[in-house]
């Protein structure tokens, strides 16, 4: 069984929003809602200022806050390690959006809530997430963690990762390669 992951690297975003757009269009997502957001952010200080353009989805994590806050099963953990949502036993209570630290969360206006699948629909097929097949710059990769011959896991291996709030313990499957960051570099 696949254990799926995705990994950004940020060096080769261009901030295109491709992966947004893409997303919205496979997933149907409601205008005004995202499953995938690009974040700009900016660091330094003046005059040296660097801008950092940072994909952010669900994190579809190992120890996910979501899927124990549910209080109906809705969102759960697949086989394939990736968190689901079952749309038809979500009552919308919010529980899940409230847990979750990376408010990837939203409440579509049919009531329930959603997010970033991984595009499991496709994956099911041996397809890449849409966001993953159009991105230009070639930034985001998604595979099997459980493959070490996977294109993922020799970049994990090759490349200092970071994830977003490794102190929340959640241990993420979605990973960074930070633009600014040298090789064995916190980034």
């Amino acid at each position: 069984m696949p254990r799926y992951a995705m990994l950004i690297d940020q060096r080769r975003c261009v901030g295109c929003m491709a992966c947004i757009v893409a997303c919205k269009n496979e997933n149907k997502v409601p205008p005004g809602m995202f499953r995938t957001r690009v974040a700009e952010t900016t660091a330094g200080i003046f005059p040296k200022l660097r801008m950092e353009l940072r994909s952010e989805l669900c994190n579809h994590c190992d120890h996910a806050p979501c899927v124990d806050a549910c209080p109906t099963g809705a969102s759960h953990k697949e086989a394939d390690g990736s968190v689901q949502i079952d749309k038809s036993r979500c009552v919308g209570c919010k529980a899940c959006m409230a847990a979750c630290p990376y408010d990837a969360r939203y409440v579509h206006p049919d009531g329930h809530v959603d997010k970033c699948s991984f595009c499991n629909h496709r994956t099911k097929v041996g397809k890449a997430p849409a966001c993953v097949e159009t991105c230009i710059g070639g930034s985001r990769i998604f595979g099997d963690l459980n493959d070490p011959n996977s294109e993922i896991s020799r970049r994990l291996r090759e490349h200092h990762v970071r994830v977003l709030l490794p102190e929340v313990g959640t241990k993420p499957k979605v990973f960074y390669i930070n633009r600014f960051s040298t090789p064995g570099q916190e980034g």
